[in-house]
C-alpha cells in the first residue's frame, strides 16, 4: 500500500450523505474511516462495501478526540477530515418554549462543541503531510432564516463562522470550508408527515426543478478537500434555492 495514500475521517457516515461521501472519496483512491454513533450494521456493512475502509463507532458529542485517534491508527495518517455528524429536533420556530434550553444543549453539543473536538484533535494529523483539509457539513439553515428548529438554524450559522476562524488560523497547512445544503432528499427527513408533498413544492420553485440528493453534497465536499487554493468558503448548494 503506498505511503502516499491520503486517509480520511467521514464522521456520521452510515448513511446519507455521510455515506455518499465515503463512496466518492474511496472511489478517489482515499482510504476511508466510517464512523456513526448508533448505526453500527450499516457502518460496518459501508466499510465493508470500500476498499481499505475501516468502521469505528463513537459519538462526537462524547468521545471525538478517541475517534481521531482510532482513524489515525488505522493508516498511520489523516489527510482529510469531513464534519458531517449532526443533530437536529423539528420544532416550529414559532414555539420558544419547545426549544427548551436541554435542546439547545444536545444540538449545539454534536453540531458545535464536536466539531470543535474533533478538529482539534485532528489539527496535529492534519498538519504532518502539509497538506490537510477539513469540511464541514453546514446548512442552508445557518445562512437563511429557517431550517428544522432555531438551534439548529443557530448551530449551522456557528459552525459557518467556526470554519472562516479556522481557516484563518490553520493556514497554510489545513484548509477548511464548509458546504452549506439546501432540502436534500436523505433518511434525514424519513417519517415526516407531507415530506414527500413538500419535497414536490420545493422542487416545482427551484431553478433547477428537483430537490438535491446526498451524492450532489458529496460531490462539493469531495471537490472542496482537493481544491489546493480554496479556503474560509461556506459553499450553498441548494439548486438556487437562495435565487428565490
Amino acid at each position: 500500500m503506498s505511503k502516499e495514500q491520503r486517509g480520511a475521517l467521514v464522521t456520521g457516515s452510515s448513511s446519507g450523505i455521510g455515506a455518499a461521501t465515503a463512496r466518492r472519496l474511496a472511489a478517489a483512491g482515499i482510504r476511508v474511516v466510517v464512523n456513526s454513533a448508533t448505526s453500527v450494521a450499516a457502518g460496518r456493512a459501508l466499510a465493508a462495501e470500500l476498499p481499505d475502509a475501516v468502521y469505528v463507532q463513537a459519538d462526537v458529542a462524547k468521545d471525538p478526540e478517541a475517534l481521531v485517534e482510532s482513524a489515525v491508527a488505522a493508516y498511520g495518517r489523516l489527510d482529510i477530515l469531513v464534519n458531517n455528524a449532526g443533530t437536529t429536533r423539528f420544532i416550529d420556530h414559532a414555539d420558544l418554549v419547545a426549544a427548551s434550553p436541554e435542546v439547545w444543549r444536545e444540538i449545539h453539543e454534536v453540531n458545535v462543541i464536536g466539531v470543535w473536538r474533533t478538529v482539534t484533535a485532528a489539527v496535529p494529523h492534519l498538519r504532518a503531510h502539509g497538506r490537510g483539509s477539513i469540511v464541514n457539513v453546514s446548512s442552508q439553515a445557518g445562512i437563511n432564516a429557517g431550517g428544522s428548529s432555531v438551534p439548529y438554524a443557530v448551530s449551522k450559522a456557528a459552525l459557518n463562522h467556526m470554519t472562516r476562524l479556522l481557516a484563518k488560523q490553520l493556514g497554510p497547512e489545513i484548509r477548511v470550508n464548509a458546504v452549506a445544503p439546501g432540502m436534500i432528499a436523505t433518511p434525514w427527513y424519513e417519517g415526516l408527515d407531507g415530506i414527500d408533498r413538500a419535497m414536490d413544492e420545493v422542487a416545482a420553485r427551484l431553478p433547477l426543478r428537483r430537490v438535491g440528493t446526498a451524492e450532489d453534497i458529496a460531490e462539493t465536499i469531495t471537490d472542496l478537500a482537493n481544491a489546493s487554493y480554496i479556503t474560509g468558503e461556506v459553499v450553498l448548494v441548494d439548486g438556487g434555492g437562495h435565487l428565490l
